[in-house]
């Protein structure tokens, strides 16, 4: 978030100008919630069983660490029981006026509100209210715009908030009157000068689309480059601060950085993991997932979300001590399913359940008895500790048996002479045992599909028999 200066913010609102002071954005946070969504509606997390609902109080939880992501101030969290969806407001004008006494008496800058809003419901909360409103949507795109650290990143992000503000500049932010670099909502409207003319903005989304389409190009051709040394590609996925960036800390020995933070990675990593019989995968740790994470932002990071796609494995980590841990769950496998993935899927998909050290005695003993097996009808699953490295050797060698199901066994005798040719051997494929004699070496190794055909035609003809 850009820093907030008394004379470089004041924004005019429908009624007046809405003077802003140094430091934090002092705010409210709305959570709205459906009449129907009570407790009692909750229900497992089977494939074949009712979406499980989402508790309130994790709601409010999550809605204010959103706010909070950005250095927000909140001052209040007022959840709103939403009976019917007005048109005009989204919200009853009797919490409408409520709100405003809470915003006067807080001196509030800035209204979060946790549900999409349309671009007529924004502009009559603004004037109701006489400050800026952020609906669920604006706020995910604002803590992406400062988290974006790549240049690819913030390309994402910015396609993403574009195609967001398509109804929204005219309409909703002409009351603006400083027009101010990047693009963050909370200091103005903050793209570049595309507010005033819609035919601009279109032609920076072409361009921008463009430019991301460079990069896929890009990413595609880093895979291919991969293939050549094949080592497999092994995804982590999961809802925003599941722990999926402390465990790959703690696979790779890397130093990504880990918080206790909504959405503390962005930008994809890629590192080298040592499986635990030699055999080498890439690790890839990827943005998290959120509830209602708007479908235009998973479309601008499909480029990143590529690493996903083409995986051999995804890991799906998720925290289990979390109370909605199945609700968010379900989050994560919506997104899966925009990508074309089945999370159910037993073959390519591994449940990581995370932070089992926060968890009660009885709680981790029933976790640690259910895990760590081949589930029925879903993936397997793994009860660890990224944070102590509990875990972490049973999620390794399952890992590890999982890439190498479908790999073809060989022996070789190579002659000693063939130096190189036994090096690329130990690059490429996973060596299971070697016997060195005087003139010859014989190896046992495994060899993924897709190194086959490359396999044969190196060494093919020093295979012994094939495994």
């Amino acid at each position: 978030m850009q820093s907030l200066d008394s004379d470089d913010i004041e924004a005019r609102g429908p009624r007046g100008p809405i003077n802003r002071k140094a430091g934090p954005t002092r705010t409210i946070v709305v959570v709205p919630f459906h009449a129907k969504d009570r407790p009692e509606d909750r229900r497992g997390e089977a494939a074949d069983e009712p979406r499980v609902r989402r508790s309130l109080e994790a709601r409010r939880e999550e809605a204010v660490g959103l706010a909070r992501a950005i250095d927000l101030e909140v001052i209040d969290c007022i959840t709103v029981k939403l009976t019917t969806l007005r048109p005009a407001t989204l919200i009853g004008t009797g919490k409408i006026d409520e709100i405003k006494v809470a915003i006067l008496a807080g001196e509030v800058e800035l209204v979060v509100v946790d549900h999409a809003l349309t671009p007529v419901q924004q502009r009559n909360l603004e004037r109701a209210w006489n400050a800026k409103v952020l609906d669920r949507t604006g706020l995910i795109l604002e803590i992406f715009g400062e988290r974006a650290r790549t240049k690819e990143g913030r390309l994402q992000v910015e396609l993403a908030h574009l195609n967001y503000q398509k109804s929204r500049l005219v309409r909703s932010w002409t009351h603006l009157e400083r027009q101010r670099g990047g693009f963050g909502f909370l200091g103005g409207p903050g793209e570049t000068q595309i507010e005033a003319d819609r035919r601009q903005l279109q032609e920076r989304i072409a361009r921008l689309e463009a430019d991301l389409d460079a990069v896929k190009r890009t990413r595609e051709l880093h895979r291919k480059n991969r293939k050549k040394v094949p080592h497999p590609i092994v995804a982590l996925v999961g809802y925003t601060n599941a722990g999926k960036s402390t465990l790959f800390n703690l696979l790779t020995r890397a130093d990504v950085v880990a918080k206790d933070l909504l959405f503390a990675t962005l930008d994809p990593t890629l590192r080298s993991v040592v499986l635990p019989h030699g055999g080498q995968a890439i690790l890839s740790d990827t943005v998290g997932f959120v509830s209602d994470l708007p479908t235009h932002l998973v479309a601008a990071f499909r480029a990143t979300l590529e690493e996903v796609i083409e995986a051999d494995l995804v890991l799906h980590v998720r925290d289990m001590a979390h109370e909605d841990a199945a609700a968010q769950a379900d989050d994560v496998t919506d997104v899966l399913r925009v990508l074309g993935l089945d999370a159910h899927d037993p073959e390519r998909f591994i449940e990581v359940w995370n932070k089992i050290d926060k968890l009660d005695a009885e709680a981790r003993q029933r976790m640690l008895a259910d895990g760590g097996h081949e589930a029925g009808k879903g993936p397997a699953s793994v009860p660890v500790s990224a944070l102590t490295g509990e875990g972490a050797d049973r999620l390794m060698a399952l890992i590890e048996d999982r890439l190498n199901r479908d790999r073809a066994r060989f022996h070789l005798a190579v002659p000693a002479a063939e130096g190189a040719l036994v090096a690329w051997l130990y690059r490429s494929t996973e060596v299971l045992a070697r016997a060195d004699h005087e003139a010859i070496v014989d190896l046992e190794l495994r060899v993924p599909p897709k190194a086959l055909d490359l396999f044969r035609s190196r060494a093919g003809r020093y295979i012994q028999q094939d495994g």
